[in-house]
């Protein structure tokens, strides 16, 4: 299974970004998709994560801000970031929830500038 995970950018704080993340297999056979992100000199961290059915989990960090979503007939991952902090930089990921996950990819850069 590829993961293509696109839509980053350069973005002032306060500011919006809309990723996505295209799966080279049909979505609705995978359980549950999340988005992760790695800030320079950090480990990769879980941010949010969505269901089969679009039930939703987020990190305290993020919620209120960024929305998770998905469309299994496009195999596509969605996140949705606003009100974006400077300390929300780093390289954005997808992948599926839990211990097995697919191979990462490369991720989209997320910087936020103050």
């Amino acid at each position: 299974v590829q993961l293509q995970a696109s839509g980053g950018g350069l973005v002032q704080a306060g500011g919006s970004l809309r990723l996505s993340c295209t799966v080279s297999r049909r979505l609705i056979t995978i359980g549950v998709m999340a988005w992760y992100r790695q800030a320079p000199g950090n480990e990769r961290e879980l941010v949010a994560t969505v269901t089969a059915v679009g039930n939703t989990q987020y990190v305290g960090s993020v919620k209120g801000r960024f929305t998770i979503s998905r469309n299994n007939a496009k195999n596509t991952v969605y996140l949705q970031m606003n009100s974006l902090k400077p300390e929300d930089t780093g390289v954005y990921f997808c992948n599926q929830f839990g211990p097995r996950k697919f191979d990462w990819g490369q991720g989209t850069q997320v910087t936020v500038s103050s």
